[in-house]
């Protein structure tokens, strides 16, 4: 469904903060390169930073099923580089897993994205990354880089002969729930989006003195920044002097109370705990009521849900992995 189905103004400003937001993410590439594809082996090996190294999740343990006999000697898996720009930050490292000998020439499609210090195999240098892009300026390793490689990775989705390209859809779990909000955000080719544990407002965390949890996740780039501004500890002016050097926008113009109404019409679930102190169900009431008003005038109300899921701090549930499922079951499929 395109924008053409939301009001014209809604539609029109949800274009206009996609060319800001594409111009933001263009402005800081090491060069741009045609898109390519480099042969890659499987992980033997995977890095990880958190400790003690994580060997089961139950909620992934949830995901639901289809009986589908001798599963894993029926999935076909494919590693590969996609070259998204110059240098070594643009080799994108991507794991396809397929069914085999499928009778259906194009399926959907779902891109799934971790979270911090989780693999793709761990997110190994992210904090050096953090602290590297606000010393220089140059880079936006914190979400926008990796939102970038995503639209770069629609490219390549959406041009294989085995993917339906108006059937993909994305999802990610905390800093993967905010890859894949703002990537359904910048890229209308994405279908369907269902963010987990990820989508927050970062202007309203500021402005209420919710932000301490949040920049506990990733300190060391705050506490480089309190130093170098000359503070004895971190506070809400670092917190947005941060954001503003590493991430530009993210605190005002591409917030959630804008990216995300940009999504419609097509179908989003938010999934966030009712306690998560990194992303505070507070923080979302605007943004919650401006989406409501978007898919309500584009009548299809029925294509947006929040659900904040009772006594739940930052934690993917089974709830949630099965909402999701059931989400794309309905919607991706069906589209």
């Amino acid at each position: 469904m395109a924008d053409t189905d939301v009001p014209v103004a809604v539609a029109d400003g949800a274009q206009d903060m996609r060319r800001e937001f594409m111009r933001a993410l263009a402005s800081r590439r090491a060069g741009i390169v045609p898109l390519s594809v480099e042969p890659a082996k499987p992980v033997t090996n995977p890095m990880y930073q958190a400790h003690p190294i994580p060997t089961f999740c139950k909620a992934m343990a949830a995901c639901p099923l289809n009986n589908i006999r001798n599963l894993e000697s029926a999935l076909e898996e494919e590693n590969l580089y996609l070259i998204t720009e110059a240098g070594e930050q643009g080799r994108l490292p991507v794991l396809i897993l397929k069914l085999k000998d499928s009778k259906v020439k194009q399926r959907p499609a779902v891109v799934c994205l971790h979270s911090s210090y989780k693999c793709k195999e761990w997110l190994r240098p992210l904090l050096e990354a953090l602290v590297s892009s606000w010393k220089t300026g140059e880079t936006m390793p914190f979400i926008f880089d990796t939102v970038w490689d995503l639209i770069k990775l629609m490219d390549y989705l959406s041009a294989r002969k085995d993917i339906n390209p108006s059937c993909i859809g994305i999802t990610g779990e905390s800093l993967g729930g905010m890859h894949a909000w703002f990537a359904a955000a910048a890229d209308p080719r994405y279908a369907v989006a269902v963010p987990i544990i990820g989508v927050q407002g970062f202007r309203w965390a500021i402005d209420n003195n919710k932000w301490h949890a949040r920049v506990a996740s990733i300190k060391d780039v705050f506490e480089e920044a309190r130093s170098n501004l000359g503070k004895a500890a971190i506070d809400a002016e670092v917190v947005q002097a941060v954001w503003d050097r590493i991430t530009p926008g993210l605190a005002d113009k591409f917030d959630a109370p804008y990216s995300v109404p940009s999504i419609a019409p097509r179908p989003l679930l938010v999934l966030n705990g009712g306690e998560d102190p990194r992303c505070p169900v507070e923080g979302l009431e605007d943004t919650c009521s401006r989406a409501v008003e978007v898919y309500s005038k584009a009548n299809v109300s029925e294509k947006f849900k929040f659900i904040a899921e009772p006594g739940v701090g930052h934690c993917m549930t089974p709830f949630m992995v099965r909402e999701a499922s059931d989400w794309f079951d309905r919607f991706l499929v069906a589209e």
